[in-house]
């Protein structure tokens, strides 16, 4: 099953790319380097959010589907999780 990218999680990205910009701009202005690296952080926490934003999405809509249908769910969790895992 592909998920439909909803306006919410582009609108997540969105911001991220806003934040990243900021930070580019702050390089620019020769911004403290702990402001710069407190902005990447805050970048990072976002797009990490956005990944287990688009994860949980996913699998409740899968959950659902295969629950409809009768069929198992676990393979869709065992997924999910492995899929968190390897973005970290």
């Amino acid at each position: 099953m592909i998920l439909e990218y909803t306006s919410e999680m582009k609108n997540r990205l969105k911001r991220v790319e806003g934040q990243v910009r900021g930070v580019q701009k702050m390089m620019d202005e020769d911004k403290d380097c702990k402001d710069v690296v407190y902005q990447l952080s805050a970048a990072r926490s976002a797009i990490d959010r956005a990944m287990a934003y688009i994860v949980a999405e996913n699998l409740e809509e899968c959950i659902r589907e295969q629950m409809e249908n009768g069929g198992d769910t676990s393979q869709y969790v065992q997924e999910a999780i492995e899929l968190l895992g390897k973005s970290r």
